[in-house]
């Protein structure tokens, strides 16, 4: 069976978030944190994972990760406050 994941990864300072979408939730955060791949997530130092949801369905969560992106930023805090009070990295837990 297989699972997709919708994250949300901020820096060192908190002051940015990003949201992606994957099959492979480890992996990802990983190449994240490594700087493997140019871009956004390189450019701004982005590494640590502080929200994830989990779909059985890739549809489902392509359409979360829209509807996380469109949303506010006061939403995403929201999300990741209610999940993760400390903003601890959970990549150590995965």
């Amino acid at each position: 069976m297989n699972q997709y994941y919708i994250y949300i990864l901020t820096n060192q300072n908190r002051t940015v978030l990003y949201t992606g979408v994957t099959n492979e939730l480890k992996r990802r955060v990983g190449e994240h944190k490594a700087g493997i791949h140019p871009g956004f997530t390189k450019k701004y130092n982005v590494q640590q994972l502080v929200y994830f949801e989990t779909y059985p369905d890739i549809r489902a969560a392509i359409d979360r990760e829209k509807q996380l992106k469109g949303g506010s930023r006061q939403k995403k805090l929201d999300l990741i406050n209610g999940f993760n009070r400390t903003w601890q990295d959970l990549f150590e837990q995965l």
